[in-house]
């Protein structure tokens, strides 16, 4: 049984469609980052870094103690190496999904992120900054288009380099992206968007948090964008 931390944010998406298609039974614990939940000091004993999604492995592959991870591509590799899915045992294929999930977490998610805030969120309205997140946050969706012009999914065949990815692609508009631009990108963001685990990801998203409200009050933005290493 899996433990999961989660709030339906692009990043929690990610593991909720690794269990779906995996058919890994787990519990949802919402973790409302609005509210302040991800400061809660049990929270913070599994996600020291006060963000979610985290997840507590209540079964180990090793027989022992429960053990916690925490940041959605180091979850989506234990998960994979748990499984045996999603993440090719053989050298070469592991390598070319790991990597891919690399370019994930060090390139569109923390750009998109910063496109989302200072076009969506940024108190005040600065054109150098969106512009610059809007442009990269482009060059990025070309790059992901380029490399799916020669095969379906991002390392071939479906992988946690896709399950990554995905979800930061889906609020394309408000990145002021258009996916009629890159059409191999058009073509698989359709194609997971018509998988049943990715429509049970997100119906589980539609649960925990129905209104599906952004953030918008200024307690919540101060709880999610003022933080400092005393906060932490």
């Amino acid at each position: 049984m899996i433990d999961l931390y989660y709030w339906p944010t692009p990043n929690g998406h990610k593991i909720t469609m690794f269990l779906e298609e995996a058919g890994v039974p787990y519990t949802v614990h919402p973790v409302n980052i609005s509210k302040g939940d991800q400061f809660k000091p049990d929270f913070l004993e599994i996600a020291p870094n006060n963000r979610m999604p985290a997840i507590v492995d209540q079964a180990p592959a090793d027989g022992g103690k429960p053990i916690p991870i925490f940041e959605s591509g180091a979850i989506l590799m234990y998960l994979g190496a748990k499984t045996g899915q999603f993440l090719p045992a053989e050298l070469r294929k592991r390598f070319e999904v790991v990597q891919w999930l690399m370019w994930q977490m060090g390139g569109l998610g923390p750009m998109a992120g910063q496109n989302h805030h200072f076009v969506q969120y940024a108190p005040e309205r600065i054109p150098y900054a969106m512009e610059r997140y809007i442009k990269e946050t482009n060059r990025l969706y070309g790059v992901l288009d380029k490399r799916l012009a020669d095969r379906e999914f991002v390392a071939g065949e479906y992988s946690i380099a896709d399950m990554a990815s995905y979800p930061w692609i889906v609020p394309h508009k408000r990145q002021q992206q258009n996916l009629e631009d890159f059409p191999h990108l058009n073509r698989w963001f359709e194609a997971i968007k018509a998988r049943p685990a990715t429509v049970r990801a997100y119906a589980i998203a539609r649960e925990v948090n129905p209104d599906n409200k952004p953030v918008v009050d200024d307690e919540s933005k101060k709880l999610l964008f003022g933080q400092t290493a005393q906060k932490a």
